[in-house]
C-alpha cells in the first residue's frame, strides 16, 4: 500500500502537468502544439478504413442494408409526377381515374411519416459508421478486427479523453465564474475593465473549446462581428456559444436560469453586458426590443450574438428566423455554422435529453469539428421589412453553409400549426390537382376548406 500512493501521485503530477502547460497554457493565449490535429487525421485515417471494412461486408452480406432515410422517394415533384400519370391514362387536366386514390393517400402518408419538419429535429443518420453506436441504428457485427477497433475506441474515448474533458471544462467554468466575478468588482473603467473582462470571456471559451477537442476552421474573418452590431447565425447546439466566443467575444442574450447556470450568468453580468431576461420579460415582445434597441445604440458595447432559429435544429438545415432580431436595427453580421457529423452528432435533441445528458454525449464523442464562416455585413434595404430581411439572411447562411433552406417554422418542434398557414398549404395543393380551378372572391372560408382540402392534410 505504501508503494501505491507515491506511484498515483506521480501519475496526478503527470496529469496536472498535461491539463496545465501542454493544453491550458497554449489555448489561454490561442496556440496550438498541433496534438489535435494529429489526433484528427488519425481518426480519420481509421474512419476511411472502417468505411472499406464496412463496404466489404455489405458486399458478402446482400441482405444486409443501411438506408439513410425513412422512406425511399422516386424522385421527382408532385406536379411532374400527376403529369406523367395524366398522359399514361390519356386523362385531362383536372381527370382522375381510380387508381390516383391510391396515390394520394400514398403521398399523405409519406408526407405524414417523413415531413421535412420531423426530420430537422431528429439526428442524422450518417451513410458510413463512424464507430459510435449512438449515431447509427442499422449497426450489426460486421467483422472481428472491426469490432476490436470499436473497443479500443470506447477505451480511449471513456478512459482518457472523457476525464480529460472533465478536468478542462471544469477549470474553464470556474475560472469563468471567479475570473468575471473579480473583473467585475473593480472599479469602473471604460478601458481596462472592459479589456481584462474579454480576456477572461475569450480565455474560458478557449479552454472549454479543448475541452471538447474542438477544431474550429473560421473563414473570411476580415467579416467577423464588429462592437454595435448583431450577430446572427444558425443554431445547432448550444455549443454554437463557445464555438463563435472562441474567437471573438459577443454580449450573449437569454433567459435568466437557476441552479449552476444562474450562478454563471450572474458573474459574467458583472463584468459585461449581458442581456438576460426574467421569464415575465420574455413574453413582452417589446420590451425585449427595447433593451435590445438601447445595447446596439452604443457603438463600443460588444455585439449581440442571436439564434434567430430559437431552437437547435439537426446540422442539415436553416428554419424561420424570427423578425423580432431584424426589427432592432443596426448592422446584421451573419455567420454560418457546420459541424462535420463524422467524428460526432453536434445536434442537440433537447426533448429527448436534458443538458447534462447531452454533455456527456459530446464529451465521449470522438471531437468537434467545425467550419464556421463570416459573411459580409448586411443591412436592411430601403422599403424592406423585417420578414423579408430576416429570410434574405437566412437564405444567404444556408447558401454559405451547404444547408436546406426551409420556410417552416421551429417552434413547431413543440407547438400545433397555425390554422392561417395549413390553409395556404391546402390552397398550394389545391392548385396542383386543379392547375385551372380560381377560387372567387365571394367564397366562403368553409367553402374554401372544403374545397382546398386534400386526403390527409
Amino acid at each position: 500500500m505504501e508503494e501505491v500512493w507515491p506511484a498515483l501521485m506521480q501519475l496526478f503530477q503527470l496529469w496536472m502537468f498535461v491539463v496545465l502547460f501542454l493544453i491550458m497554457m497554449p489555448a489561454m493565449f490561442g496556440l496550438s502544439l498541433g496534438v489535435t490535429g494529429v489526433y484528427i487525421q488519425v481518426l480519420v485515417r481509421i474512419l476511411e478504413w472502417a468505411t472499406i471494412r464496412i463496404q466489404r461486408g455489405l458486399q458478402n452480406e446482400p441482405l444486409f442494408c443501411v438506408c439513410s432515410e425513412i422512406i425511399e422517394r422516386a424522385g421527382g415533384s408532385m406536379e411532374e409526377e400527376l403529369e406523367q400519370r395524366r398522359r399514361t391514362h390519356s386523362l385531362s387536366v383536372g381527370e382522375f381515374s381510380l387508381s390516383d386514390v391510391l396515390y394520394f393517400y400514398k403521398r399523405g402518408v409519406e408526407t405524414i411519416v417523413d415531413d421535412q419538419v420531423t426530420q430537422r429535429f431528429s439526428s442524422e443518420e450518417l451513410a458510413s459508421w463512424n464507430l459510435l453506436t449512438r449515431t447509427n441504428q442499422n449497426f450489426q457485427y460486421i467483422s472481428l478486427r472491426l469490432t476490436i477497433i470499436w473497443g479500443l475506441g470506447v477505451l480511449v474515448r471513456y478512459g482518457i479523453l472523457f476525464p480529460l474533458r472533465i478536468t478542462l471544462a471544469l477549470i474553464g467554468l470556474s475560472w469563468l465564474v471567479v475570473g468575471t466575478s473579480l473583473v467585475g468588482s473593480l472599479p469602473e473603467s471604460r478601458y481596462v475593465k472592459n479589456w481584462l473582462s474579454e480576456l477572461v470571456h475569450l480565455t474560458c471559451y478557449r479552454i472549454c473549446a479543448r475541452g471538447l477537442s474542438a477544431t474550429v476552421h473560421y473563414h473570411n474573418k476580415e467579416n467577423r462581428p464588429q462592437k454595435g452590431g448583431i450577430c446572427v447565425a444558425n443554431h445547432t447546439t448550444p455549443i454554437d456559444v463557445v464555438i463563435l466566443a472562441n474567437d471573438g467575444c459577443y454580449a450573449m442574450v437569454g433567459q435568466i436560469h437557476g441552479g449552476l447556470l444562474g450562478i454563471i450568468q450572474r458573474s459574467m453580468v458583472r463584468s459585461c453586458p449581458h442581456v438576460w431576461f426574467e421569464r415575465s420579460e420574455m413574453k413582452d415582445r417589446h420590451a425585449v426590443t427595447s433593451r435590445l434597441r438601447d445595447h446596439v445604440a452604443e457603438r463600443t458595447k460588444l455585439p449581440i450574438l442571436i439564434f434567430p432559429e430559437g431552437t437547435c435544429v439537426n446540422n442539415t438545415s436553416v428554419m424561420m428566423f424570427k423578425k423580432g432580431s431584424f426589427e432592432i436595427g443596426g448592422t446584421i453580421h451573419p455567420v454560418a455554422i457546420k459541424y462535420d457529423p463524422r467524428f460526432g452528432d453536434a445536434f442537440w435533441n433537447s426533448s429527448k435529453y436534458n443538458m447534462v445528458s447531452y454533455v456527456l454525449r459530446m464529451m465521449t464523442s470522438w471531437a468537434v469539428v467545425v467550419n464556421v464562416w463570416y459573411l459580409p455585413a448586411m443591412s436592411r434595404q430601403e422599403g424592406e421589412d423585417a420578414t423579408h430581411f430576416a429570410n434574405r439572411v437566412k437564405s444567404a447562411i444556408a447558401a454559405q453553409g451547404g444547408l436546406l433552406d426551409l420556410a417552416w417554422d421551429g417552434g413547431l418542434k413543440r407547438a400545433r400549426v397555425k390554422e392561417s398557414f395549413r390553409q395556404e398549404q391546402q390552397k398550394l395543393y389545391s392548385s396542383i390537382i386543379f392547375p385551372k380551378m380560381h377560387l372567387e372572391p365571394t367564397t366562403t372560408t368553409t367553402e374554401a376548406k372544403y374545397l382546398c382540402s386534400p386526403p390527409l392534410l
